[in-house]
């Protein structure tokens, strides 16, 4: 009976909001995955890591550069010139002002460097990747405080409808009060009483009316929309779906040890150490480069064309250098012990994801298989407690109870049916963080 009543309400409700948008929790992630900023931003992250990335790899190739200098020179007491012979007459030019032209190419190329270079190109890619793993851990972040939100308003939804239903029968014994009151068979202090705990359970209806709109809040700012309508749609949650078998805790450990980005970054975390101290060790080897190019000139004094000083005055060169480090003011050596410490450093981390995942894994095992134990338990007092108080109503009205323990029947109901939607939606929500874990998506089954 109280399973229909809270379907029928349920499908009112929804029914009410027919023309609002209604989120499912998969809608939910996958908005949040699409618009949220922290998430953006980690992925702009990962962006930046690639470009430095291809910025390295193309440092591995030669550099190759043009250049041209153009200049024009003044010399206001120079008396030579050029002597020229038109028709029998003798004119003599003076060149004060004269233009130079400088053309070259040039290319330069770290040979090798101990694998600096090379390494640089693997160091960056773990660092690409570790940026990838970051977005997805918070993208992770995110869905697991979305699961969370969601469930609770699931839960204090349900909550809401209990309450409802308390109020409905508070009313009905007030009223069943006010008319053994008017045959003399109630006191006014007793009818008071009824008047109060009516009054006491609008109060707490409220409360938890209160508390569900704060959860939707809640789940509103985390998916950072503005509009003002908001609302969930409400998946019929049986209660097979609280008592379905919880996967062994190891399980799930090693399943999540594979999967998790947190623990990947971690590992790839040692692999940049490594590399690391690779570079710093390279520090104390040779390095070879090579330089090539070529240039050419031109001047307006020279009586040559401008091609044929192009032509004349092109040069080439081609060199090699060696460089070979000798003392280097400890540079190299603290590199290496910086670096030394760096792999440490990411062990210990690797180490403190591990813990701080098992961790993780145990609470929400320990929380699914405790409040599943509690949900049995709680259906059987629910239904007890249900039994007993439609019995006490039933004396009550026959004036065969007293007030008050119609009104502590009451109160043993309504705890025994917040007991078990509490174990229930927690058992729940435990059970899909132990799916998401394992590698599997999020979402609220029947």
């Amino acid at each position: 009976m109280k399973k229909t009543i809270l379907s029928l309400a349920l499908l009112m409700s929804l029914t009410a909001t027919a023309q609002q948008k209604l989120w499912t929790l998969e809608d939910c992630i996958r908005y949040a995955i699409e618009n949220n900023i922290t998430l953006k931003q980690s992925q702009l992250k990962k962006q930046t890591a690639t470009e430095t990335r291809k910025q390295s790899q193309a440092a591995l190739l030669p550099s190759l550069s043009a250049a041209t200098n153009q200049s024009v020179g003044y010399r206001p007491w120079t008396d030579q010139g050029s002597i020229t012979v038109t028709n029998g007459q003798v004119d003599t030019k003076t060149e004060k002002t004269y233009y130079n032209g400088n053309y070259s190419v040039s290319a330069q190329w770290t040979v090798w460097n101990g694998n600096q270079n090379h390494n640089q190109v693997k160091l960056n890619r773990v660092l690409e990747n570790q940026a990838e793993l970051s977005a997805q851990a918070t993208a992770n972040t995110i869905q697991e405080r979305i699961a969370q939100l969601y469930v609770q308003i699931l839960y204090q939804t349900e909550a809401v409808l209990v309450n409802r239903q308390s109020v409905e029968t508070s009313k009905k014994n007030e009223e069943r009060g006010q008319q053994m009151l008017e045959v003399g068979k109630m006191s006014k202090a007793d009818v008071a009483q009824l008047t109060a705990q009516r009054a006491t359970d609008e109060y707490t209806l409220t409360e938890s009316q209160a508390q569900l709109d704060k959860y939707k809040l809640q789940l509103k700012q985390q998916l950072e929309l503005t509009n003002e309508d908001f609302d969930i749609a409400i998946p019929v949650t049986t209660d097979e779906a609280a008592l379905r078998e919880i996967p062994p805790m190891s399980t799930v450990y090693e399943a999540a040890l594979l999967q998790r980005p947190e623990i990947k970054s971690a590992e790839l975390e040692k692999s940049s150490g490594d590399l690391q101290l690779k570079m710093a060790k390279a520090q104390w080897l040779p390095t070879l480069s090579m330089t090539g190019g070529v240039s050419t000139s031109t001047n307006s004094l020279n009586d040559n064309t401008w091609g044929a000083q192009m032509k004349t005055n092109f040069n080439s060169q081609l060199g090699a250098s060696l460089s070979i480090p000798i003392y280097d003011q400890r540079r190299a050596r603290t590199a290496v012990n910086k670096a030394l410490i760096t792999q440490q450093e990411a062990l210990l981390k690797l180490q403190e994801q591990q813990k701080k995942l098992y961790s993780d894994v145990e609470t929400y095992w320990l929380d699914a298989m405790t409040n599943q134990q509690k949900f049995r338990t709680a259906l059987l007092n629910v239904a007890s407690e249900q039994a007993s108080y439609d019995l006490l109503q039933e004396q009550f009205q026959l004036g065969l109870k007293n007030i008050v323990e119609l009104m502590t029947g009451k109160d043993k109901l309504l705890k025994a049916q917040q007991n078990m939607l509490q174990s229930k939606y927690t058992t729940i929500l435990n059970q899909q963080l132990l799916k998401f874990y394992q590698g599997e998506k999020m979402r609220i089954e029947n």
